[in-house]
């Protein structure tokens, strides 16, 4: 009993075990990935992939995918884009309307929330598989952001002092506490993630409908509306990300994004959330999001090809799904 207790917890921790393998291998044979300056840079760039993994993970609980993250990403930073560079365009009252930037990143991110729901809504009401469902919105979202300005992209994004819409850049260069703002959105994304996963009821209605729907559904749990909303917390995400990428860059490009849901599916999967549902948790989300950023980051200083990045990064997505499961077939043995 006692080495099936060990088995389960090192099932339980594989992510937080490789992480640290992984930290410690390039802490000694990477020169200056310690230094304080490489390290905010990891992190940074982790961040932009937890906060959309944050969102995945509520998706992946249900037994659900959300293939339209990175579309939704960059259709979110060319509505950014589209609101400093030339505001709100009322065409039949002749009127050109300029936000101040928080309205603008408000706008953005509701934007990603409700193509986010427009999933769930497809899903819930009509039956469309998740699969199907989100890859049809990676398309209408990516046509919607390239539509926007005819597939060019919205440079020097800094807006003017005369519009009252100046400050943009800050969101991704600003800092708090020697820390940039997008380490802190991640920080306090992931604690609302957290006290909602564990917390509340929705929370609870999420594990017990990617457990088994049909139950859930019988005990009462309102499986179409927490689904619906899953959908629109990882648009929301999406959004949030979209919004830092286009302030980091100064500018925003329909493109951007492109693959990153992959990115974000993997960091779920590696932290351990199983792809049937009901099981996993954001803290895991974050540690598979670290291991993912902190491989690339080591591989990028040991001067390893990005071709070989590329094997390496995916031997290891499939590695732990057949982790996963073989904990799935141990968890079924053990009841």
């Amino acid at each position: 009993m006692k080495g099936m207790t060990i088995k389960a917890a090192l099932f339980k921790l594989r992510a937080f075990i490789a992480l640290i393998f992984i930290f410690s291998f390039f802490a000694f044979t990477a020169d200056a990935f310690l230094s304080s300056t490489n390290l905010i840079i990891l992190t940074k760039h982790v961040a932009i992939n937890a906060i959309l993994a944050i969102g995945m993970t509520f998706v992946i609980l249900t037994s659900g995918i959300d293939l339209s993250v990175g579309s939704i990403v960059g259709l979110c930073g060319m509505i950014a884009g589209l609101l400093i560079d030339k505001g709100l365009v009322i065409e039949f009252l002749n009127v050109v309307i300029y936000f101040e930037i928080w309205v603008i990143v408000i706008i953005s991110v509701i934007v990603g929330f409700i193509f986010g729901c427009i999933n769930g809504f497809i899903i819930t009401r009509f039956s469309v598989a998740p699969f199907i469902a989100t890859l049809g919105m990676l398309y209408v979202a990516r046509g919607f952001a390239l539509l926007i300005n005819d597939g060019a992209t919205f440079p020097n994004l800094i807006g003017k002092e005369e519009l009252n819409n100046t400050g943009f850049p800050l969101i991704g260069s600003g800092t708090f506490l020697s820390l940039p703002y997008t380490i802190w959105v991640m920080f306090i994304l992931a604690l609302i993630a957290v006290f909602l996963t564990t917390r509340t009821k929705f929370g609870r209605h999420m594990y017990a409908i990617g457990g088994n729907t049909k139950a859930a559904n019988l005990s009462g749990v309102n499986v179409n509306g927490v689904t619906l909303l899953t959908y629109g917390l990882s648009g929301f995400c999406a959004g949030v990300v979209g919004v830092i990428v286009t302030s980091q860059l100064i500018s925003s490009h329909p493109a951007t994004g492109t693959t990153w849901e992959l990115n974000a599916i993997a960091a779920v999967v590696l932290g351990g959330t199983s792809l049937m549902g009901g099981r996993g948790s954001i803290g895991g989300t974050i540690i598979g999001a670290f291991v993912i950023g902190v491989l690339s980051n080591g591989m990028i200083l040991e001067g390893v090809s990005s071709f070989w990045q590329k094997v390496i990064m995916g031997s290891i997505i499939v590695l732990a799904v057949m982790i996963d499961q073989l904990q799935t077939k141990f968890i079924e043995k053990d009841d």
